[in-house]
């Protein structure tokens, strides 16, 4: 079993890292305009995202379009 790559808002950060806004479904049709990033510590809450159908991801493993 792996390592979570995706955190819901109140979630706690796993590692330091950038985190940054990724659709809900990777798909071309979902690509997010100048989605948010964050630095979080571990150990730090994810906080809200711009809307109820996106989460969080590590900004090195996030899907570039």
């Amino acid at each position: 079993m792996g390592e979570r790559t995706e955190f819901e808002p109140g979630d706690k950060a796993p590692n330091d890292g950038i985190y940054t806004e990724v659709g809900e479904a990777r798909s071309f049709h979902t690509q997010i305009q100048n989605p948010k990033r964050i630095t979080l510590k571990k150990g730090d809450t994810f906080p809200d995202t711009t809307n109820k159908n996106r989460k969080w991801k590590k900004a090195e493993k996030a899907l570039v379009h």
